[in-house]
């Protein structure tokens, strides 16, 4: 009976450590806009299933009531408050990566990836790809 109880609790507690070894990509962090080195406001990731998503929860730069009109598809002149600007991104190792994210002032989509800054695990490298040029940006979690 002793052995069942410390084998369940050894592997209760590694898997708990795996869970904590792994980066922590969800919560709010603070967008900084790459060229003006100023906040546009805040992103929201989260976990779905096996993908992480992003989604505005907060506005700095622009008024809240703020629309995307240089977005197509279903998202042109929709609120970019509440808008999902960062979608299926996959954890590999240490990064979020094979997802994609939307800029909502210019309209574009990047392929993107991600990962703590080394050192600094309240700073996101946020790097976004198209036709092989790419822009990074810094988000800062919120605490």
């Amino acid at each position: 009976m002793l052995t069942k109880k410390l084998t369940t609790t050894a592997l209760l507690l590694a898997f708990a450590c795996a869970i904590w070894a792994q980066p922590a990509f969800t919560g709010t962090w603070k967008t900084i806009n790459e060229e003006t080195n100023q906040a546009d406001g805040h992103v929201e990731i989260y976990k779905s299933g096996n993908s992480y998503f992003g989604k505005v929860v907060k506005m700095i730069k622009d008024p809240a009531d703020s629309k995307c009109d240089k977005c197509t598809g279903n998202r042109h002149n929709k609120p970019i408050m509440n808008m999902v600007i960062l979608e299926n991104m996959v954890l590999d190792d240490d990064e979020l990566q094979d997802g994609k994210i939307l800029d909502p002032n210019n309209g574009k989509w990047y392929t993107c990836k991600m990962w703590l800054k080394k050192g600094e695990p309240n700073t996101l490298v946020v790097r976004g790809y198209l036709f092989g040029f790419y822009r990074t940006q810094y988000w800062y979690r919120v605490k």
